[in-house]
């Protein structure tokens, strides 16, 4: 029997173990594959912490695929036990526990890591990040002590732990740098909407405010802010959302090409041949991606190359953000502002709590935002995927797929009449 292609996968979060399952479709039969993961789970759905985090999941229904899905699979899993090193020369990696495994193919979906503001008094206990199940479970313990809780970051992740943290009983301000939330998903009136919405629900907001310093000796006490009066507000815990950025530590480390993020090329190929990257930590065309459509679709074209079969080519994505902001339906796709040349489409009905702007140009939808109702959003994306032209149903555009479809009805039926 021939010896098996040996791939280790390091990173066992959401794109990486998509690829694999990809592969497994294609070649279940080509590789030895081993998986190294630094939590000591099995591969779980990262969308999915903020249910946990405010008590509607618990883990068990967050996992994706638990121990028993790699046993069955004949998939070697090293849990809790970190990647240090790639000996790119020996061709084999390190591991915290140390492990020296041998690879033939390598395939890097080493995610992102949280950006932690750079201020005095970020080593304090009480300062977490949101981006694991451990976070989730330290912002947990916080909150049984109650008290006051500081998220720094109004983007998602920084509005989810904030709801969260305030459904388990903790009086929560959202401390954000800019004077909107949420700025790359949305524009100021749908931001605006947002805010005054959270706020009813008990959130409070320091909006425009940079963090100067994590206040406290060997617990976090407050937070002080750079104005003018030195401000400052108490905490009990503070949680860092203040964005993301590509894990590529160790892909640099091992002296593979970065930029923003791992660089690689239409098939996932890093600048050597046996390794592939996948994910947040990747680097494609000078963009990186975080939402969850571009992931798959890149894990799917290395899968088809690690299998060999080597048909698909990633050319980039154009994304679409559909969210449920604590309960609330956003989304958002394209250029949403425009330029001088574009043109707004607006409808506003602030009673229901819902508003819709399309941006046009050239007949063309090149960005939407959607906010309180989002049933159209996928219709108005299929339009600018497609780049249609839209100035038949221009009139009832801003209403949606319905309106817009009973319109070309009763053109199509006059135009009968008329032929008759």
């Amino acid at each position: 029997m021939d010896k098996k292609t040996r791939l280790i996968l390091i990173g066992n979060g959401m794109a990486g173990v998509r690829a694999v399952e990809e592969l497994l479709k294609i070649a279940p039969d080509l590789y030895d594959v081993t998986v190294f993961g630094t939590e000591p789970y099995g591969n779980y759905n990262r969308i999915l912490l903020s249910p946990l985090l405010s008590g509607e999941k618990s883990v068990d229904e967050i996992m994706t695929n638990p121990r028993a899905w790699y046993e069955e699979r004949s998939i070697t899993l090293h849990t809790g036990d970190t990647v240090t090193r790639i000996d790119r020369k020996r061709r084999n990696v390190h591991s915290e526990s140390g492990r020296e495994v041998p690879y033939d193919r390598l395939l890097l979906a080493t995610g992102s890591e949280p950006f932690v503001i750079p201020v005095p008094g970020v080593e304090l206990d009480g300062v977490i990040t949101f981006r694991d199940i451990g976070d989730v479970n330290a912002m947990l313990s916080a909150a049984q002590r109650g008290g006051k809780a500081v998220v720094i970051g109004g983007g998602l992740l920084g509005l989810e732990a904030a709801y969260g943290l305030h459904k388990r009983g903790m009086a929560v301000t959202v401390v954000h740098l800019l004077g909107r939330l949420m700025e790359r998903q949305l524009d100021p009136t749908a931001a605006e909407l947002l805010r005054h919405s959270l706020t009813q629900r008990g959130l409070r907001f320091m909006m425009g405010k940079q963090t100067s310093a994590i206040l406290g000796d060997t617990h976090v006490t407050g937070v002080r802010f750079k104005d003018a009066d030195d401000s400052e507000i108490e905490a009990d815990l503070v949680v860092m959302a203040a964005g993301i950025r590509p894990n590529m530590n160790l892909a640099r480390e091992a002296g593979l090409h970065c930029g923003k993020g791992v660089v690689v090329n239409d098939t996932m190929q890093t600048y050597d041949p046996r390794i592939y990257a996948v994910g947040e930590c990747v680097e494609h065309r000078k963009a990186t991606y975080g939402l969850l459509a571009p992931l798959w679709e890149q894990a799917k074209v290395c899968a088809s190359h690690l299998a060999q079969v080597g048909y698909g080519r990633y050319p980039g994505s154009l994304t679409a953000t559909q969210l449920k902001v604590t309960g609330i339906d956003v989304y958002s796709a394209g250029d949403f502002t425009g330029d001088e040349d574009s043109e707004a489409l607006v409808y506003k009905d602030i009673r229901r709590g819902v508003y819709k702007r399309v941006m046009l140009k050239n007949n063309r939808i090149t960005g939407a935002v959607l906010y309180g109702d989002t049933r159209d959003g996928g219709w108005y994306f299929r339009l600018m995927q497609a780049g249609s032209d839209i100035a038949a149903t221009r009139e009832h555009l801003i209403f949606g797929a319905a309106y817009a479809d009973d319109e070309q009805a009763e053109r199509s039926e006059e135009s009968l009449a008329a032929s008759a």
